[in-house]
């Protein structure tokens, strides 16, 4: 099944473990009962970090697909953003650092090193330093052996850090190993760090991410928790009776308990997104700050009894406050964004972390040495052509497939590198714009293969063989006239191809019909290889083929509407399990707000009548800008303030109205989304497409060229 959940519930624990980070340096319980401060603090709270570790293994490694340059640009890149990240947060913490008296008669460029290297230059930023390290060691160990080696030498380092952490007690008996580790402590102040703590957890995330997870393993999972959990109470229990601890980051059962948490967070179906991502990282980043001000705030006010003497009045003051400052950060990063989108009458956001997992997740269904043709005909699927196109070359796509002539010349234009294929007709008046712009043209005949090499100039083709489309190509029984295709003088066949016309289907007697069609183009291909012709690069797949795993023979596969994200259709099943995520979003503004009298008429035609007095909100789009006019009476609606409101009228050419009578606070430049999320509401693009009887290929195209698109990361 495709499952198109953002790992909502990954996204949202987040949340809950940074709050649980804010307790440990907070200390809660401390006014009422120590123990119990240490058995939540020191216990129970020590998930959050591996939990950080483990979706951040997770995450980076489904984009690792086995292809060595283009997995090192990915490892490089997610390192830069992890340092800018730590550097900013260096920076932010620089006053205190001074006020602190970091910088005293103590400090020297040793310890500088030691702290920006291992231990963080504030208590709570040595994760950043720890995830740059643990990703290099996983990424090295992950080119060179297998997981169960990666996990043996990474439990190995785990279990040095044990005992330097909750069982450096065992340690101090003896003489050697204690002089040993005292060495180390003068390396790095704790063995939770990138070398003994981080890889054990970034290793496990990847090995769930490339092997992924079913339904059925969520009971197991979930007593998996529970089970390892209660251990690791008992665990942390006896340690601490035992005085062993120098620390308390670190227990064998710690390493279970948060994979089986993950993995059971992971099977769960909920939508987080970037707002709650980038939240979790500022309210990590930034709680020391706001444990500082709260502080302040008590002691200018006088409240410190309450706001600092009482733990847990302290843990809620620093956690809401941290949450607000964070909140703000995020909205002022993403200013411009949102300035950009007040200024627009309709838009579609183009999200190209999106785009670019949608790639991965299709590279990974195919044989290793295959290639990718992304489908960019009809402004990509609505989704811009020339942007999509860079996107992709800039990732490693080196093929294109256009429907003519002219979006083959926009592409080329636009610097677009590698083959662009022409999969339609081209005249023949135009040969010479192929050569100039360097693009192939597919050949669609016997005597169009004739025509073009009467031009008598050299060009790139690929053959088309009709299989059972019956619509472009040389009919795959007529041998002798393919054959000649092959022949010309003038024609460079680079590639040979077909076109599947049920691979979407479930139907067994259409299983059947594309099993046909690919055993015919096999048996041309093969009659062609007999009379010793390269046939070129060969490819018969498109989304559905690849989504349905229909053939694994070809050298190269097109990828159109799933590169986007998308099914054809709402009921669609496909049999190969993948995570595809939507790259578009279609959004419109309020125009105007008014109160209509029951019984008035909206809009053209007054096909429609208010029952009672309702409040009718304009909207900035209407079936010039792509919106199907049948939507009027299909039963539409659109989101606005996170709740549903219903198409009233019929669409108009630039406008279409909405009742809004049950949604209080409705204004004028107000935010509609017409496919996308807002709130807890979702409309996809394959629901609207069924509402209106008709394919979500044809709803994405038919995007009109005035709504602005807006590409965002």
């Amino acid at each position: 099944m495709v499952s198109k959940e953002n790992y909502g519930f990954i996204d949202h624990f987040k949340v809950i473990a940074a709050i649980l980070v804010i307790a440990i340096h907070t200390g809660p319980f401390t006014t009422y009962n120590e123990y119990v401060d240490f058995l939540f603090t020191g216990i129970v709270a020590r998930l959050a970090v591996p939990f950080f570790f483990i979706a951040s293994g997770f995450l980076l490694f489904q984009k690792i697909r086995g292809e060595a340059a283009q997995d090192r640009a990915t490892i490089h890149r997610y390192i830069a953003r992890i340092a800018t990240l730590y550097g900013l947060a260096v920076l932010i913490y620089l006053p205190i650092n001074v006020y602190a008296g970091y910088f005293s008669s103590d400090f020297t460029v040793y310890t500088l090193v030691k702290d920006i290297l291992f231990d963080g230059t504030m208590y709570h930023l040595w994760y950043f330093p720890a995830l740059i390290t643990g990703v290099l060691i996983t990424s090295f160990l992950y080119q060179r052996f297998s997981f169960p080696v990666m996990l043996v030498i990474a439990g190995l380092l785990y279990m040095i850090g044990l005992l330097g952490d909750s069982y450096y007690g065992l340690i101090e008996q003896s003489d050697l190993l204690h002089a040993i580790y005292t060495q180390m402590f003068m390396l790095f102040d704790y063995t939770r760090n990138g070398l003994f703590f981080a890889p054990i957890y970034l290793i496990l995330g990847a090995w769930i991410a490339k092997r992924p997870l079913t339904g059925q393993t969520r009971g197991v999972m979930a007593f998996g928790f529970a089970l390892s959990f209660v251990l690791m109470l008992i665990e942390g229990i006896l340690v601490n009776q035992g005085k062993l601890p120098r620390h308390d980051s670190m227990y064998i059962f710690l390493v279970p308990t948060v994979y089986f948490l993950f993995s059971f967070l992971l099977l769960q179906k909920g939508r987080g997104g970037p707002y709650i991502r980038q939240l979790t990282t500022w309210i990590y980043i930034l709680h020391p700050f706001a444990i500082v001000l709260v502080r302040g705030i008590g002691k200018a006010t006088g409240t410190s009894a309450i706001l600092v003497e009482n733990s847990f009045i302290h843990f809620v003051a620093v956690t809401l406050l941290a949450i607000c400052i964070s909140h703000v950060v995020v909205r002022f990063l993403t200013r411009k964004k949102t300035k950009r989108a007040t200024k627009q009458r309709a838009w579609a956001e183009i999200k190209v972390a999106h785009l670019k997992h949608n790639l991965e997740e299709l590279k990974r269904l195919l044989p290793p040495a295959a290639e990718l043709m992304a489908v960019a005909k009809a402004n990509a699927y609505g989704h811009g052509s020339p942007q999509i196109a860079k996107i992709l070359n800039q990732i490693g796509v080196g093929h294109f497939a256009v429907a003519e002539l002219e979006e083959g010349i926009a592409l080329r234009k636009q610097g677009i590198k590698g083959e662009i294929l022409i999969l339609g007709y081209t005249s023949l008046k135009n040969v010479s714009e192929l050569i100039h712009y360097k693009l192939t043209q597919t050949v669609i005949s016997e005597e169009y293969a004739a025509s073009l090499d009467e031009c008598g100039k050299k060009l790139q083709v690929h053959i088309k063989i009709d299989t059972g489309m019956g619509r472009l190509g040389e009919a795959h029984d007529n041998i002798g006239k393919i054959l000649r295709m092959y022949r010309h003088e003038h024609l460079q066949v680079t590639g040979s191809y077909s076109h599947l016309s049920v691979s979407d289907s479930p139907n067994h007697e259409d299983i059947a019909y594309t099993k046909e069609q690919i055993d015919r183009f096999h048996n041309v291909i093969r009659q062609v290889e007999l009379e010793g012709i390269n046939p070129g690069i060969l490819h018969i797949q498109s989304s559905y083929g690849i989504l349905n795993g229909v053939d694994e023979i070809c050298g190269m596969s097109r990828a159109g509407i799933a590169l986007f994200g998308l099914l054809s259709k709402e009921d669609d099943v496909v049999n190969r399990s993948i995570d595809l995520r939507p790259v578009l979003s279609l959004h419109a503004r309020v125009t105007l707000v008014k109160t209509i009298q029951a019984g008035s008429a909206i809009s053209y035609g007054r096909n429609y009548r208010t029952s009672k007095n309702s409040q009718i909100a304009t909207v900035s789009i209407g079936y010039a800008d792509g919106i199907p006019r049948r939507l009027s009476e299909a039963g539409g609606y659109v989101l606005v303030r996170g709740q549903r409101a219903s198409i009233v009228g019929n669409v108009c050419m630039d406008q279409l109205m909405i009742d809004v009578t049950h949604i209080p606070g409705v204004k004028e430049g107000d935010v509609v989304t017409l496919i996308g999320q807002d709130g807890g509401e979702t409309i996809t693009a394959e629901q609207l497409a069924s509402r209106c009887n008709t394919i979500t290929n044809e709803i994405v195209s038919g995007i009109g060229s005035r709504v602005e698109r807006v590409y965002v990361e």
